[in-house]
């Protein structure tokens, strides 16, 4: 069974109706390691070593963040900035990383139409993403595409559940190896390889 790291960066968790929910339902399963970066390091004074060894302990490396500015949370750059170092997640002699797998589990205010190249946003998430994709190629990682939440601030309880369910799914399939390259090839999100909740269809 896989081992996953789910890195959490929400400046402000308790106002979160969305990521409250998701990590309630993902936070204690056993496979999991769920690291809250803002409650462990308030004063973004980050422990390189106590990092590296979580990464090298894990096999999935989940970037867990609202999507701030077409980006992260600035911890989420902290983190990336000191703890993938050179010659050891990178460079010549930086191969502590290959073959792990990353990606961004997200949530975002605007709708998928917004983050269309017709959309008001011009880009897609995946574009706006692709520093995390690089980032990821760099250190010899397999980038997967993003687990998304469209249009949080619209979104009903019950609605908010369901997406929580299904990453829930996601989690549990990942920790099996359930997801072949050629399926997360094949997907824009990985939401699409998972039943989509019925109330958030209609």
């Amino acid at each position: 069974m896989a081992k996953l790291l789910i890195l959490f960066a929400h400046p402000v968790f308790e106002k979160s109706r969305v990521h409250k929910r998701m990590v309630n339902h993902v936070r204690h399963l056993e496979h999991i390691h769920f690291h809250d970066l803002y409650e462990t390091y308030p004063d973004l004074d980050i422990d390189i070593k106590k990092e590296q060894q979580l990464l090298l302990e894990h096999d999935v490396i989940i970037l867990q963040h609202p999507f701030y500015w077409y980006s992260a949370p600035a911890i989420i750059k902290q983190w990336l900035d000191l703890v993938l170092e050179h010659n050891w997640a990178y460079g010549a002699k930086g191969k502590m990383l290959t073959g792990k797998k990353i990606f961004n589990t997200i949530s975002c205010g605007g709708s998928e139409e917004a983050y269309k190249k017709t959309g008001r946003n011009r880009y897609t998430i995946p574009q706006f993403l692709a520093p995390f994709e690089q980032t990821a190629h760099l250190c010899n990682m397999l980038y997967l595409p993003p687990f998304v939440i469209h249009g949080t601030h619209r979104l009903s309880e019950a609605d908010i559940e369901l997406h929580s369910i299904q990453y829930l799914q996601l989690l549990v399939a990942l920790a099996h190896n359930r997801i072949s390259e050629e399926e997360y090839k094949s997907v824009t999100y990985l939401n699409d390889l998972l039943p989509v909740p019925e109330q958030v269809q209609s």
